[in-house]
Order: structure tokens, then C-alpha cells, then sequence
């Protein structure tokens, strides 16, 4: 299982697929690396040598920002928009999409799992009771 940017990546997969495993790196990504790195698209994971893993991770950490620091970097800017109070940071506030989907249906991935609230009772039970 080789090891790039702190990742370990699938053996058996070609390394154009293993690489998008890294946050950060896409598949269009990924075949720019390669090109970038002088590799053959199509050699397995497992068939790189150590020089060809170390030249894949120093194109990556030279060009890219992947990993923790992506991380990091996203959660500052989500930060931010909470801080400067627009829309967009009270959507991620209160934990709705942010993105103008719909809410009224749909959205259960933010909202989370139904919550039920009984409706209201008809005007004859009321009188009933």
C-alpha cells in the first residue's frame, strides 16, 4: 500500500483511481499529476517504484493543498461567513442547505431525521372534550 500525502492509497487499483483517495485530488487532478510526474496511466499501486511515489508526492505537495490543510482551510472560510453574519453563514448556523435548495421537502441529509408535530385538533373535538 503505498504512501502519499499521508494516505495510504488502494494497492490494486490503477493509480489514476487510487489517487482521488487523497481529500483534494480529484480524477481530472489526479491525471494531471501523473502527466506532471511522468508516469504511464494504467500502472497499478502496487507496481510503482519508490522514486515514482516520491516524485507523485513532491508534484502533490508542491502544487495542490490537500488533506488537513484543505481542511482547515475550508473550515476558516465557513468560519468566516458565520462571523461576517450573511446568509450563508446563518444557513450553515443553523445547519440548513446553504445552496438555495428547497426545505419544504427533501433536505433531510441537513435538517436530519423527521421530526413529527402533531397537528392541530378540529374546533369539535375541542367542544366535545
Amino acid at each position: 500500500m503505498p504512501r502519499i500525502a499521508g494516505v495510504d492509497i488502494p494497492a490494486n487499483k490503477r493509480i489514476e483511481f487510487a489517487l482521488p483517495y487523497i481529500f483534494g485530488i480529484g480524477r481530472n487532478n489526479a491525471l494531471d499529476v501523473l502527466k506532471e510526474a511522468g508516469i504511464e496511466i494504467g500502472v497499478k499501486a502496487k507496481d510503482l517504484t519508490e522514486e515514482q511515489v516520491a516524485r507523485i508526492g513532491t508534484v502533490i505537495e508542491r502544487n495542490y493543498q490537500v488533506e488537513g490543510q484543505l481542511r482547515r482551510i475550508i473550515q476558516s472560510n465557513i468560519t468566516r461567513l458565520k462571523d461576517i453574519k450573511c446568509y450563508r453563514g446563518h444557513r450553515h448556523r443553523t445547519h440548513l442547505p446553504v445552496r438555495g435548495q428547497r426545505t419544504r421537502t427533501n433536505a433531510r441529509t441537513r435538517k436530519g431525521p423527521r421530526k413529527t408535530v402533531a397537528g392541530k385538533k378540529g374546533v369539535k373535538e375541542l367542544a366535545r372534550g
